[in-house]
């Protein structure tokens, strides 16, 4: 690959935007290089012999590292023992890792990696997975440090971490090889049998013996023996373990099925009696097979996002003790109140709040916005994140256990163990289907018995085969873990799984107005001073008092001297009180001011004031902002009832109502009374969706019928919500509601085939039309044809 634009590095394509060149002799020739990194990864590959990777390349590498000094220092903690026990396999001769290495593009890569680790003395054994971005390396700790490996990678341009799969990646990996193994055993073997029984069910093989049938019947038995042992045993094991709870499964049918179907063909290959149907069995355990794993591959991709985000948190972080020295640890053991430091390009190990520095970052992996968010002293950061520039000292908010990253993951697994009623009445349905169908099963069985008893055994087999109802058991949590899964990818966190039964019967809904419609960023608009007052000191005895409070009226009032006020109370649904210079010193609503101030405001003053002793200092106007998508929202879910409910003055919202287009408005309301008129809207019979961020929204939001938290909304209003919207689009609302539906239409779409087969087949197979290969076609379509539907809502 060459590089067709001069203006450009030659190592990773980037402009050269600053002016300053810099410059590497690569293939006989001087190239320009944008960086320092970039050329001291230039001169590192050509001065090792390995300038064919220029050569071979299909794409450009990654910037080089223009900290590359500083950042080999702190490679030096993946030396310590303790850190090693986390992700190093010690064998006593050799030490092996595997490493996630970030900038692989091309397979050339793979071959420059390889080829300059395998020079380095202490490396016995290297191998790079291109497509999977890991190298696999055993070394010699004695002749080599790990810290000295990482730093060969990095000097070339890799950026290498050690790779720990997660429990849940790991647990994925080992079922998905089980399935792997058991589906090429039986796909193998099933081809072979199903070629020898259609040579001799249509003459192929010309005019045979006897004896040559017998023998080619023997080696169907063997090459069906062990399908039935190993691949199948999945479906035994799950029937026993059902049966020694007492109950029976769809695995319990389909056991039956195989080892009957197996028993009575190996009877009649050894009796030469009777009818073989190897070829059905292998089939059967061969497409059953297919079918689950395309399910379990379904329930990955589900949770791979949750499972994206613990991925690349860091293992480890810089600490900074009380003499500003610097030292690396282990993140799961930072403890709250300490305090680390986050380099520019780095990732934030634990949730905590900035004390120092600002810069942006990337909270993609939380919110799935791709904006950088600018960040500065005071604001909160979470593990996981990236520090896009800038450095920050941030002092731990919470342990990695209890990062945010953490909750999330929490949560999701409650809402995919929450099942919603369709899947409760499917698993029920599932299991008295199964007690039926055996129920006909035996019954056919003694009918054809006393007609046609030749015929009897293979009917039964194919009843049990035909009517087995994986399709039923699958209909419903396909769709719903594919759904969550993309609710997950629009910044949509599912706390309830059953709340997709309620939300497509919703038909009003009820929005709180600031925070959740208005951005909650108030700024004072205008200023009344009184008895003569000094603007600069209102602002500032103001700042002084609302630095107690967290409401979002408190964030218009900033100031960089504000005053030292005590005693500071919250006076409820008022304001703030406390002490200044010995005086009383208030602000608030018209209802927190004395009377004898002789101030005669009209009803609906939505004005915050300021007193001091027995004067009125200060009257402020504040304004808020409507959300730039609040009207899409309103205007699309504008075919339910609409309603806010606001704790705002009338003019306040009447403003924001009359600009959003929402034709019922309620003001000054209380929590008990939002929750009142909740409550009696469900008494006469309305579904309601409640929307909302604040601590007094959470009555509410545990009471409605579905329930968003918007925003950042607080931890209460969190706790209560159905449904947690991690970004500030309030579009993502609509894709809620709308995927709500698209999820019942599935789950029905999937229950009214999965019926329907069950209905058409069951007598088809009763009357003796199907044999068992035509069942376990129809059976094994019927599975794949439900999990296909319920996947398309991942698109």
């Amino acid at each position: 690959m060459q590089n067709s634009n001069s203006q450009n590095c030659y190592h990773c394509g980037l402009p050269i935007i600053n002016g300053e060149v810099f410059w590497a002799d690569i293939l006989g020739e001087p190239r320009k290089m944008c960086c320092p990194g970039c050329q001291a990864v230039a001169e590192a590959i050509v001065s090792n012999g390995l300038e064919d990777y220029y050569r071979f390349r299909t794409e450009f590498a990654d910037k080089g590292d223009e900290l590359l000094t500083e950042t080999l220092d702190t490679l030096k903690a993946y030396d310590h023992e303790e850190i090693q026990q986390e992700f190093v396999v010690d064998d006593g001769s050799q030490k092996q890792i595997q490493l996630t290495i970030e900038g692989i593009s091309c397979a050339a890569c793979g071959w420059l990696i390889e080829k300059q680790l395998l020079k380095t003395p202490g490396i016995k054994r290297i191998a790079v997975n291109v497509s999977a971005r890991r190298a696999t390396i055993n070394w010699i700790d004695s002749e080599l440090k790990l810290s000295e490996i990482i730093g060969q990678l990095e000097s070339i341009g890799y950026h290498a971490l050690p790779f720990q799969a997660d429990e849940h990646e790991a647990s994925y990996q080992k079922e998905s090889k089980n399935y792997l193994k058991r589906i090429g055993l039986a796909g193998l073997m099933s081809m072979q049998v199903m070629m020898l029984a259609i040579g001799l069910y249509f003459g192929i093989f010309g005019s045979i013996d006897d004896a040559t049938k017998e023998f080619l019947h023997w080696v169907s038995f063997l090459l069906t023996t062990p399908v039935v042992l190993y691949s199948g045993f999945t479906f035994y094991k799950s029937a026993f373990s059902s049966l020694r709870m007492g109950s029976v499964n769809m695995d319990f049918s389909v056991s039956i099925a195989i080892i009957g179907t197996f028993v009575a063909s190996a009877w009649a290959t050894i009796s030469h009696t009777g009818e073989i149907y190897f070829e059905s069995v292998c089939m059967f355990i061969f497409l059953l097979l297919i079918s689950r794993f395309l399910e379990h591959r379904s329930r990955h991709q589900a949770s791979l996002i949750s499972a994206n985000m613990f991925k690349y948190i860091p293992l480890t972080a810089m600490q900074i003790d009380d003499d500003n020295k610097q030292t690396s640890v282990l993140a799961k053991h930072l403890k709250k109140g300490q305090k680390i430091v986050v380099r520019p390009g780095e990732t934030f190990p634990v949730d905590g709040v900035i004390i120092n520095g600002n810069g942006n970052v990337d909270e993609s992996m939380l919110t799935g916005e791709s904006e950088k968010i600018r960040k500065s002293t005071g604001a909160h950061v979470y593990g996981g994140t990236i520090n896009l520039s800038g450095s920050f000292e941030i002092e731990v908010e919470n342990e990695l256990k209890l990062s945010l990253v953490n909750k999330i993951l929490r949560l999701q697994e409650l809402a995919l163990s929450d099942k919603p009623k369709a899947a409760v009445y499917a698993d029920i349905a599932s299991k008295y289907f199964i007690v039926i169908v055996l129920g006909i099963t035996l019954i056919s069985y003694v009918g054809w018995l006393a007609y046609q008893p030749e015929r009897a055994f293979w009917v039964a087999i194919s009843i049990l085969v035909a009517t087995c109802p994986c399709a039923l058991s699958l209909a419903t949590p396909t769709a719903l873990t594919s759904a969550i899964a993309k609710l997950n990818q629009y910044g949509l966190l599912v706390k309830r799984a059953n709340i997709i039964d309620v939300m497509p019967d919703v038909d009003t809904v009820i929005f709180d107005k600031t925070g959740t419609l208005t951005n909650g960023h108030f700024s004072v608009s205008d200023v009344e001073l009184f008895n003569a007052a000094d603007e600069t000191f209102v602002y500032n005895l103001a700042a002084g008092l609302e630095l107690y409070s967290k409401h979002p009226i408190s964030h218009a009032f900033q100031s960089q001297t504000p005053c030292a006020v005590s005693q500071v109370v919250t006076v409820a649904g008022k304001g703030l009180q406390g002490t200044y210079q010995s005086q009383v010193v208030k602000i608030g609503n018209i209802s927190i001011l004395d009377n004898s101030d002789g101030l005669r405001p009209t009803e609906d003053d939505s004005r915050v004031y300021l007193q001091l002793g027995n004067q009125l200092i200060a009257a402020f106007s504040v304004k808020d902002v409507v959300k730039k998508d609040a009207k899409q929202l309103v205007d699309d879910l504008r075919s339910k009832q609409l309603v806010m409910l606001s704790g705002d003055s009338e003019i306040n919202a009447s403003l924001v109502a009359d600009s959003l287009g929402i034709p019922n408005v309620y003001f000054r309301q209380t929590p008990i009374q939002k929750l009142t008129y909740i409550q009696n809207l469900q008494a006469k019979g309305h579904k309601v969706l409640m929307i909302g961020d604040g601590i007094n929204d959470a009555p509410v939001l545990a009471a409605a019928d579905v329930s968003i938290a918007v925003g950042d909304a607080s931890d209460m209003a969190k706790r209560s919500a159905d449904i947690i919207l991690l970004n500030s689009k309030l579009s993502n609302v609509k894709f809620a509601v709308s995927m709500a539906i698209k999820v019942r239409t599935k789950i029905k779409q999937n229950m009214v085939w999965a019926i329907g087969y069950n209905a058409l087949i069951l007598p088809l197979a009763v009357a003796g039309y199907l044999s068992p290969w035509m069942a376990v076609i129809g059976m094994s379509l019927s599975s794949i044809i439900v999990v296909a539907n319920s996947i398309r809502l991942l698109r």
